[in-house]
């Protein structure tokens, strides 16, 4: 079962306390080493503060006494004396499925209470109704299409709990592109377009600040479908096969990669629905 926000707190606050006295060294000593002020590890420790602290700090911890942020959070049980502590930079994991293989509803249940940050293949999936996704699989053969929705209505579930913080982009092109029956939509009819459209004005709506939809010009800026899960790891999505990032610095760079998607947004969230609406009303 999943640990609750607090319960990670809990959690990396009794595991830093593990690994200072382990050390030897004293607070300061310790802090010093991990390259932070005394006050703010004596902040992290107390039991008032109900915050993690910052994914560089995490990070400066774990690397300080060799053992990985996953155990620092609780959610690996792999303690400071596993010869495999420190986890690989860089991993492919093969016979990958978008939105709902195991491996990546794992990875969103572990992020619960950070920032997750999505580059989508198509559209959000936590926005499509049945009949999309019955019709994006029609002709794939390893995931069946009740499971890829039964996916998106628990995703759409949790993304509708106060707690939550997601942000996804898209190009303008691609939810043109799906209004006017292009690409993989072409043999879709209007009306289920049309549908989908109103579906996706009332869940943004309804969803927003939680989840912020924002969209680029595809002829300025590019992206391949990738999610950030907090610090904790990221993703890109190839096809078949993701490629895993656990490292600070590769968490870091694809974080700004989707910042620059967000600074060069022409559309912003709080517009979306208006934007959505007048694609709607193209179709009649």
């Amino acid at each position: 079962m999943a640990q609750t926000r607090h319960e990670m707190i809990e959690t990396f606050r009794g595991r830093l306390e593990e690994i200072i006295a382990a050390s030897g060294q004293s607070r300061s000593a310790f802090a010093a080493a991990a390259g932070m002020d005394r006050s703010t590890l004596s902040q992290i420790l107390s039991p008032t503060n109900d915050r993690l602290p910052r994914a560089e700090t995490l990070a400066a911890i774990a690397a300080a006494r060799q053992v990985s942020i996953d155990w620092l959070l609780g959610l690996s049980q792999r303690g400071p004396l596993s010869a495999d502590i420190l986890p690989e930079r860089m991993a492919i994991e093969r016979d990958a499925q978008w939105a709902d293989d195991e491996r990546l509803v794992a990875w969103h249940r572990e992020a619960i209470g950070y920032k997750i940050r999505h580059v989508p293949t198509t559209l959000p999936d936590l926005l499509k109704n049945r009949d999309v996704i019955r019709h994006e699989l029609e002709h794939f053969t390893a995931t069946r299409p009740e499971q890829r929705i039964e996916t998106a209505a628990a995703r759409l579930a949790y993304q509708r709990r106060p707690e939550t913080d997601m942000e996804v982009c898209n190009s303008i092109q691609a939810i043109e592109g799906f209004a006017r029956g292009e690409g993989i939509w072409h043999d879709l009819d209007d009306s289920i377009r049309a549908r989908q459209l109103d579906h996706m004005i009332a869940l943004v709506e309804e969803l927003y600040p939680t989840f912020r939809w924002f969209f680029y010009d595809g002829r300025q800026h590019y992206s391949v479908p990738l999610t950030v899960f907090g610090p904790l790891r990221a993703v890109i999505y190839l096809g078949g096969m993701y490629f895993l990032f656990n490292s600070t610095e590769h968490i870091r760079a694809l974080s700004e990669h989707f910042d620059s998607l967000i600074r060069g947004a022409s559309v912003q969230p709080p517009d979306v629905p208006k934007m959505l609406r007048r694609l709607r009303a193209r179709l009649g």
